[in-house]
């Protein structure tokens, strides 16, 4: 059964206080950034001892979190041999990113139409932080502004379906897009065509906001898929 508890989890710069909640979920939650952030490689085994050791808790919850998370496609559970980081399959990282560029046009023009006046604010200070982010070489912080401005964008255009289908879908290529976001020529150009749907949001223009989100889906893509064969090669 699981439990609450009052636990530490130890990191590279020092303790983190976990507050009362299950255990293995804020372990799951900690490996999860691990592995969507590339610091545990698609296809690398899971050091459990190491990061027992590291998170100062037992095999127990560890355990537990490699099951939620191989519930979400990033763990492979390998038989009386640990677990595995999930390699990325190429050819599925290009046909989401296809459904994707689709999903955003339809967030693009949605958003225009019901987003109040409060909420476009919001998106905007969401955007000029990212761009502080970025003149500070802060790439992680970005990555993860990133992120939450997309999703952001999708709840704001208010449908239900479509959110859902959003978030699976972006949980599914996060790694592969953090990867993209590693090539400094990328990250230029991510900024830029963020600066341009903003652009269009601001005069409430849901076609060319749907246009450019749509393309900065798919230039993403390009990126990614550019980047993954390079290191399969």
């Amino acid at each position: 059964m699981t439990t609450t508890v009052e636990q530490t989890l130890l990191t590279d710069s020092g303790a983190r206080t976990i507050g009362r909640t299950t255990l293995h979920g804020e372990v799951a939650a900690r490996l999860r950034a691990m592995i969507l952030e590339g610091e545990l490689p698609p296809g690398a085994h899971i050091p459990e001892v190491q990061l027992c050791t590291e998170f100062g808790v037992s095999r127990t919850p560890l355990r537990e979190a490699l099951k939620v998370l191989a519930s979400e496609g990033l763990v492979e559970l390998l038989h009386s041999r640990g677990a595995i980081v999930k390699p990325i399959s190429i050819r599925e990282v290009a046909d989401i990113f296809e459904v994707m560029a689709g999903l955003e046009v339809l967030n693009g023009r949605l958003v225009c139409e019901r987003a109040t006046d409060a909420q476009i604010d919001h998106l905007r200070g969401l955007h000029e932080q990212l761009g502080h982010h970025h003149r500070n070489g802060q790439r992680t912080e970005y990555f993860r502004l990133n992120q939450t401005i997309h999703g952001a964008i999708a709840t704001v255009a208010d449908n239900g379906v479509l959110l859902g289908l959003h978030a699976d879908f972006s949980g599914k290529i996060r790694r592969a897009r953090y990867i993209a976001n590693m090539l400094q020529a990328r990250w230029d150009e991510s900024l830029e065509e963020h600066e341009s749907f903003m652009t269009a949001l601001l005069a409430r223009d849901g076609e060319l906001m749907g246009r450019r989100l749509g393309e900065h889906m798919h230039n993403t893509g390009v990126a990614v898929m550019r980047a993954l064969r390079e290191i399969a090669t």
